[in-house]
């Protein structure tokens, strides 16, 4: 409990915190000349906002210890009567407030975080289309999100996960639009997350996927609030995490990875012809290495016969199988593509030159792979980065591709991509079919999927994701 003496409580907030170095206590009399005390820590609260507005006011205003409320304009005030609870708030940055001769303390928020600017989104970049990204406070985030949606419908749910870090989570859908049962499971996989540590998004998604083992994520992330705001409209639940600039959005459809922000700001016929090119990357990046093997072990007679030829010109002298040098390229560019992400900017684009040119052009030289291969694992590179939100299926896939080539030629592949296609039939994302419009097929949905319709006549929302008979527009349609 919350003692009447000042001295009493400062002892308790010191041990409480451990003394810690940067947790300031500042003792003062008000005017009445009773003793009063803030404790707060350095650098997380506004100090111009503490002297000016707070502690200047309790000094030469404050008559009584029960009239705080009325002379400091400070806004919320709240009571805490229980020692304990001061630890979140203090460390949230509100300044803690005890009077002599009051059992209870003040919870003023004067937080003040040092943070990113809203700046341009580095992975989701656009020619065309609103050029803001999130940033990793939460309160932004919100406002960035609540700027778009000028609706009394769009509701914020707050939770605090981390058991030592107490990270702020934010849960933002549409009344009305959003599916009561996807809100649901997200709220009951939120409220059991039991862990210490909660620093970015990516700690929450492992929490709320549907199958943790599985390629395939059922969560989508973005760190652009234009992408967010139209799932939320179409009825998904975005998640925000304190500390992170990505917002999960569930469910998450196969479709919408192939999609792009900008594909909404640029003519139908253009949108269209770029999700074709997403798709048609999306093959290439997983099966053409595979397919290649395949072709120069089992099936030459499907290769015309320049090309074989010139093919088996290029290997001659490699000492490598195909399968051995495919495998060795792909390893070298994962670990190209890690260098260049991993390392500053400048360094990074330096060690990309040097190792896709010198390096290649070396390997070529030198007869440790043939120039055919070096072209090959290039185009399979640039049209895995056509699709950035699905790395991780593309890596792995790859491989496992490359080895199915190996082992039965293109009826492995063929194989491969059955099994690949029943997988993502067969998944759900939070109860949704996660390759809708597709299976279960779905006319009106079919009009924003690969063929990209004018957005006069995008009505609908898609069923699986809100509530039935919802409509983007007012009017009904005959």
């Amino acid at each position: 409990m919350i003692s009447k003496t000042i001295e009493e409580n400062k002892d308790k907030v010191i041990k409480l915190f451990n003394n810690t170095s940067d947790l300031i206590i500042y003792e003062f009399e008000i005017l009445s000349e009773e003793k009063a005390m803030v404790a707060y820590f350095n650098g997380i609260i506004d100090r111009i906002i503490l002297n000016e507005d707070l502690l200047k006011p309790l000094k030469q205003d404050l008559i009584s210890p029960w009239d705080v409320r009325s002379t400091v304009y400070i806004s919320p005030i709240v009571e805490i009567t229980k020692f304990e609870d001061i630890i979140l708030p203090i460390s949230s940055g509100c300044v803690i407030l005890f009077i002599e001769g009051l059992n209870f303390a003040y919870n003023i928020n004067l937080a003040k975080w040092s943070k990113r600017q809203v700046e341009k989104p580095t992975t989701e970049v656009v020619i065309r289309g609103p050029k803001e990204s999130f940033v990793e406070d939460i309160v932004v985030n919100r406002t960035l999100i609540r700027r778009k949606i000028k609706n009394n419908n769009l509701v914020f749910e707050d939770y605090v996960i981390g058991e030592q870090t107490n990270t702020s989570v934010s849960v933002a859908y549409m009344v009305g639009i959003v599916r009561p049962e996807v809100l649901d499971e997200v709220r009951d996989k939120i409220k059991k997350i039991k862990v210490d540590k909660i620093l970015d998004s990516g700690n929450i998604e492992s929490y709320l996927i549907d199958k943790p083992k599985s390629l395939i994520s059922s969560i989508a992330y973005s760190e652009k609030p234009d992408i967010v705001v139209s799932k939320i409209l179409e009825g998904s639940v975005a998640i925000l995490c304190d500390g992170s600039p990505n917002v999960l959005t569930v469910p998450n459809l196969f479709i919408e990875c192939l999609h792009s922000a900008e594909d909404y700001y640029i003519r139908p016929h253009l949108a269209t012809f770029l999700r074709v090119i997403r798709l048609i990357s999306l093959f290439m990046s997983i099966t053409l290495p595979g397919i290649y093997v395949s072709l120069v072990l089992f099936h030459q007679e499907m290769v015309p016969t320049e090309l074989l030829i010139s093919i088996a010109g290029q290997r001659e002298g490699v000492p490598l199988s195909s399968p051995l040098e495919a495998l060795l390229m792909i390893l070298f560019f994962e670990l190209l593509k890690e260098s260049s992400i991993r390392l500053p900017q400048a360094v990074g684009e330096a060690v990309t030159l040097i190792g896709g040119l010198v390096i290649g052009t070396a390997a070529v030289e030198a007869g440790v792979v043939s120039a055919f291969m070096i072209i090959l694992i290039s185009a399979t590179g640039m049209a895995e980065f056509v699709n950035p939100k699905l790395r991780e299926l593309i890596s792995i896939s790859r491989l496992i591709f490359l080895l199915l080539g190996t082992i039965a030629g293109l009826y492995g592949v063929t194989l491969g991509l059955l099994v690949g296609a029943t997988n993502m039939v067969s998944l759900k994302s939070f109860g949704t079919p996660y390759m809708w419009p597709y299976a279960p097929y779905n006319k009106e949905g079919m009009k924003d999927s690969i063929i990209k319709t004018q957005i006069k006549k995008l009505n609908f929302r898609p069923k699986v994701i809100s509530n039935k008979d919802s409509m983007k527009r007012n009017e009904r349609i005959e």
